[in-house]
């Protein structure tokens, strides 16, 4: 990839999480330190789990109109990371098979994985509640929506990984029967 893709993907990025102006100015290389690389990935993995079919530029408006509707609320990306943040687990439960039973033994999140659990329960719960018609929309809509209510943590995501984290608490007693 050569240095000027390298820049305009990286100023697209920029316009994306935070309204920064994309003039045509000498100076426009230093809007690459709006966003650091930890969440310039984060969003491209978002944008990349909203993508059905191989198409990227519709995905990629999703996630521009939401983060325009998040920019009203606040700062966009703040509020788009914390929620990640707030959403990602901890523990979960894997289901292993000893002497006829089947367990459900509590183990430790990695952040990668959390993460990635994260945006997908996300994604899940805005498109339930689009298909549901509780809050009418487009989709992104409802992510913004998602997005707000996991930041201030309300809603059906936060629910999800608290039921999680209870069912690792409940099961903890089989934790010794790990091998991983």
């Amino acid at each position: 990839m050569n240095t000027s893709t390298q820049l305009s993907s990286q100023l697209s990025l920029a316009s994306l999480a935070g309204g920064a102006s994309l003039t045509r100015s000498p100076s426009r290389r230093c809007l690459t330190h709006l966003i650091n690389t930890e969440q310039k990935q984060l969003i491209i993995q978002f944008i990349n789990r909203i993508m059905i079919d191989g198409k990227r530029a519709k995905a990629y408006s999703i996630v521009k109109e939401t983060f325009h509707t998040l920019s009203l609320k606040g700062n966009s990306l703040f509020l788009f990371t914390h929620a990640i943040d707030n959403i990602q687990p901890l523990l979960e439960v894997r289901k292993i098979r000893k002497s006829g039973r089947t367990l459900l033994i509590p183990k430790i999140v990695s952040s990668k994985r959390g993460k990635k659990l994260a945006m997908r329960w996300l994604l899940e719960e805005a498109k339930k509640n689009r298909a549901t018609k509780v809050r009418s929309g487009t989709l992104a809509q409802c992510l913004a929506a998602e997005i707000l209510n996991a930041y201030q943590k309300t809603g059906s995501v936060i629910k999800k990984r608290d039921d999680l984290h209870k069912l690792a608490e409940a099961n903890r007693s089989f934790s010794h029967f790990r091998w991983w």
